[in-house]
């Protein structure tokens, strides 16, 4: 609890919002997507996931070890396609470095695939796994909105990191 407060502090200090974003892309996942005002679920990192499928007009989704996720957006865009790789978003409640890298080397991810991964705040061990894997080569953007974290695989953009208030 102690780690998840002083993270939290530290988060708050980071962050910034929209005007705090030099990236084209980026301002306009958090102008037109994150801050968007449609609230479609109660959990603020279900709500992201779903407006983040409906922004980026998913197709091919896999949720990694989040049976309530994976039910929640059936129900909510139901001719989304499972487990049908190339994907173009990912939700992971883990995911480690291993994990990723058997994304990556399995072709189940393109270049603007997006990965969401809940939770990076709530142990330092969750945090560890986070800030590896950002440091990893083929994610360029990456924003941590404390409550979850997405990761970008984009050659042609710079690498950056975000911390966004949302």
């Amino acid at each position: 609890m102690l780690f998840r407060v002083l993270s939290y502090l530290k988060f708050l200090q980071k962050s910034t919002n929209e005007h705090g974003v030099h990236s084209p892309f980026v301002f306009k996942f958090v102008t037109q997507c994150l801050y968007a005002k449609k609230k479609l679920h109660n959990r603020k990192a279900f709500n992201v996931f779903l407006k983040t499928v409906n922004f980026f007009d998913a197709k091919s989704v896999s949720v990694l070890d989040n049976l309530e996720a994976a039910q929640v957006v059936m129900q909510s865009v139901p001719d989304l396609h499972f487990e049908q790789p190339p994907f173009d978003l990912v939700y992971a409640e883990n995911l480690e470095i291993f994990h990723f890298n058997q994304l990556l080397s399995g072709g189940k991810l393109h270049n603007n695939s997006l990965i969401l991964v809940e939770g990076i705040h709530t142990s330092r061990e969750k945090w560890e796994q986070w800030t590896s894997l950002i440091s990893e080569t083929p994610i360029t953007v990456s924003i941590d909105m404390f409550h979850l974290g997405a990761i970008f695989i984009r050659r042609e953009q710079e690498k950056e990191h975000f911390t966004i208030r949302i």
